[in-house]
């Protein structure tokens, strides 16, 4: 496990969350929350929502759908979802395209419901974060958005 900010009232600042992340991991915040924004009408709050042991982080939805959560830890972050049991089959089926990791992070999942469950992807690379988003698009699929052309 790794150092989250745990401190429930005290609420983080933005310099506070940067510094525990770190550099690295700011700029792999922002292309995370970039491509959200490609995908969704993105909401982003912050929020201490499951105590002590979690901590502050982000909650972003797409409307009122609940996407994830990302988690400040020191030098980095980790994104949590739930898979559905409507949704088993279809993350089952994208897995077989997924790394080692994203095989093991989802036989690791949190059970909730008979075969769903929650997991938690620990962001290291680029790569996390596109096999983060194919969980989190089997969640909630991404909307077609209009862009206006000038």
């Amino acid at each position: 496990m790794y150092e989250r900010m745990l401190d429930k009232t005290n609420i983080p600042t933005i310099e506070a969350i940067h510094e525990t992340i770190g550099a690295a991991s700011i700029d792999k915040l922002i292309q995370f929350e970039s491509l959200l924004m490609k995908l969704y009408d993105l909401s982003k709050e912050l929020k201490f929502p499951f105590g002590k042991n979690y901590g502050w982080g982000y909650k972003y939805s797409h409307k009122s759908k609940h996407l994830c959560y990302l988690f400040f830890e020191q030098g980095g972050f980790t994104i949590f979802t739930q898979i559905g049991d409507k949704q088993v089959f279809e993350m089952e089926n994208r897995l077989v395209l997924s790394s080692d990791k994203a095989k093991e992070i989802w036989s690791k999942r949190y059970p909730c419901g008979e075969h769903g469950g929650w997991i938690n992807y620990r962001v290291i690379s680029e790569e996390d974060i596109s096999e983060v988003l194919e969980f989190i698009k089997v969640k909630v699929k991404p909307i077609e958005k209009n862009i206006s052309r000038r």
